[in-house]
């Protein structure tokens, strides 16, 4: 399983800013600016219509009051009864056209960030992914996005055409009266304060359901993913108490966001509620003292719900936005995360040209400045030179590989290959350079064709089945339906040892001048391993072959064998005389026999 960190932060770990969160998101979306522009100019041309509406409103109440003492002008009745369907007709297309540009840009926006999430996946060091779980940056691909997107989606559009009918509903109230327009803002603004503290405190608390979101997402990646074990060990106890307690602050972290975030509705309700009352009151106190007419009141309740439900959407926006700051936060942070330095490159060496020469001087790495792994660690490998590399577990076997392969970067020394330093190279020109095998097998969801052939587009297929042939798959691939046309997929039963051998399979199609096997026949039987091991000397000649090994019986024909013990080389040489100086190597190969009593 996987290194993790430790659970999501707790409250009050680290501050949230809101507004940095926020101007993130403006900054990374600046290119949309255009769009959005285009949608606050409809925003707007709908909210005036919208506020328009009450005036003719009160326009035609005043007739009909009139109408009641006298005669009903039903002409006038008509030209702005159609008058405001037109205008509300033409309100409903605008916002249509609004909603439909908003969508547009807030899914392009969020697919641009999964794409610079999947670069950035790219860019970043390998000690970055040795640190996270992968469950948690998998959130943050979905979910997190996920969020933003509908934040964007639906508070923006709410938000802008909010503000516009806020500040024309205002505009309007104060021409109309100017007492009624007062009465209906002072009556609001207890919600509106009461809106701002809820959301002063409950941010915390979005943040902290996000966290617990990739937490959980962590923990069911790892536990799936290594599903027989838990079940081997019969850890499914302790993996529910796990789940259990993340599960635990997610709900609890999104019943209080969830919460908070829902008191501002009631609210706001609430406000626009006693605002009707407050302009009833005035507005009979105002009537009666002939100062405004009755329709002036009629207006004014219409203005109330324009002027409250933008509030309300502006809380709701705000809520979203919360959101879509603590998922943004996690976005961009994985996205500002140290990447593995820019190389410059100054020399390339071709496939062809390589000779296959690689020389170690001086290396020393740790994976952190306090404890070093490698120490001082020389050595010379001729080209064609078949090595072996031995020790006991934590001895540096793999991170030698992982150095020479570039996943790290040495801390001093130097790496040569035919004479040129990989500092020289790029981590692409290096890799290239490399046939590698490793013990951990990795099929993804396609045919046995598309496996072996990965990132091998102009291959044949003769090529692949005389590579299957040699290391004894084409037995399994006959038995199946389709042959190399099998689909593979997670739920299929295919050995650990078939899997191996598909992934030897993989790399013995690649040209290059240099092999790295690490544990790559640990998972077949015997003998699939002496037929593995005959197409892995087929495959070594004329390549310099490192291999990795804990069964020493495998590399008994080695040209050297570097023995190596807490980072240092203590031995090297062939087999025989390795045994004759009776030192480490001889231990470890001897206790390999030992029976135990």
């Amino acid at each position: 399983m996987r290194n993790k960190q430790g659970p999501g932060m707790n409250i009050g770990d680290k501050p949230q800013n809101f507004s940095k969160a926020i101007k993130e998101l403006i900054i990374y979306g600046n290119k949309y600016w255009f769009a959005v522009i285009s949608c606050t100019i409809l925003a707007t041309i709908g909210s005036i219509i919208a506020i328009i509406g009450p005036n003719k409103i009160r326009d035609l109440t005043d007739i009909i009051t009139e109408g009641l003492m006298s005669t009903i002008d039903f002409i006038q009745v008509k030209n702005i009864s159609f008058l405001l369907l037109i205008l509300y007709l033409i309100s409903t297309v605008i916002n249509l056209i609004e909603g439909l540009m908003m969508a547009g840009v807030s899914n392009k926006f969020s697919k641009n960030l999964r794409d610079d999430i999947s670069q950035k996946v790219n860019r970043l060091p390998l000690k970055y992914f040795d640190n996270h779980q992968y469950g948690d940056i998998l959130s943050r691909v979905t979910n997190d996005v996920d969020t933003i997107n509908g934040a964007l989606q639906n508070s923006i559009v709410s938000l802008i055409s909010a503000v516009a009918l806020l500040i024309g509903s205002l505009i309007m109230m104060f021409y109309t009266n100017w007492i009624m327009a007062l009465t209906t803002i002072f009556s609001t603004l207890i919600g509106f304060f009461l809106m701002v503290v809820v959301l002063s405190k409950s941010q915390k608390y979005f943040n902290e359901k996000q966290e617990a979101m990739g937490d959980l997402n962590g923990h069911i990646e790892e536990i799936y993913s290594n599903h027989n074990i838990v079940k081997v060990y019969n850890g499914e106890k302790d993996a529910d108490m796990k789940f259990d307690m993340f599960n635990e602050r997610e709900y609890k972290a999104n019943l209080k966001s969830q919460f908070l975030s829902g008191i501002m509705q009631p609210i706001m309700m609430f406000s626009g509620d006693f605002s009707y009352v407050a302009i009833c009151i005035v507005g009979a106190i105002l009537t009666s003292h002939e100062v405004i007419t009755f329709g002036v009141i009629i207006a004014f309740i219409i203005y109330i719900r324009i002027f409250t439900g933008p509030l309300r959407q502006i809380a709701m926006g705000l809520t979203q936005l919360q959101g879509a700051a603590a998922a943004s936060e996690r976005v961009f942070g994985f996205l500002n995360e140290e990447e593995m330095q820019e190389e410059k490159k100054t020399k390339e060496l071709k496939i062809e040209d390589v000779k296959g020469n690689i020389e170690f001087k001086n290396v020393n790495f740790g994976y952190n400045s306090n404890k070093l792994i490698i120490k001082d660690f020389s050595a010379k490998v001729k080209a064609g030179q078949k090595v072996a590399i031995v020790g006991p577990t934590g001895a540096g076997k793999t991170t030698l590989v992982n150095l020479l392969m570039k996943f790290y970067d040495i801390s001093d020394g130097e790496i040569l290959i035919d004479d040129v330093t990989i500092k020289d190279l790029t981590r692409e020109n290096v890799r290239k350079l490399f046939i590698m095998v490793l013990q951990d097998t990795w099929l993804f969801e396609g045919t046995i064709r598309d496996n072996i052939a990965y990132n091998h587009p102009n291959i044949s297929d003769n090529t692949i089945k005389e590579v299957c042939t040699k290391i004894g798959l084409d037995h399994f691939i006959k038995t199946i339906n389709n042959g190399l046309d099998y689909h593979i997929i997670d739920s299929e039963s295919i050995s650990a040892g078939q899997r191996q051998l598909i992934t030897i399979a993989r790399g013995m199609i690649s040209n290059a001048p240099f092999l790295i096997l690490d544990e790559a026949t640990s998972n077949v039987d015997t003998r699939t391993e002496e037929l593995v091991q005959k197409a892995m000397d087929k495959l070594m000649k004329g390549r310099t072959s490192f291999i990795i090994a804990h069964r020493l019986s495998t590399i008994k024909n080695a040209d050297l064998i570097l023995v190596m013990n807490e980072g240092n080389i203590v031995e090297k040489g062939t087999h025989k005389d390795l045994l004759k100086l009776n030192g480490f190597y001889a231990e470890l190969y001897n206790s390999q026999f030992t029976k135990l009593d």
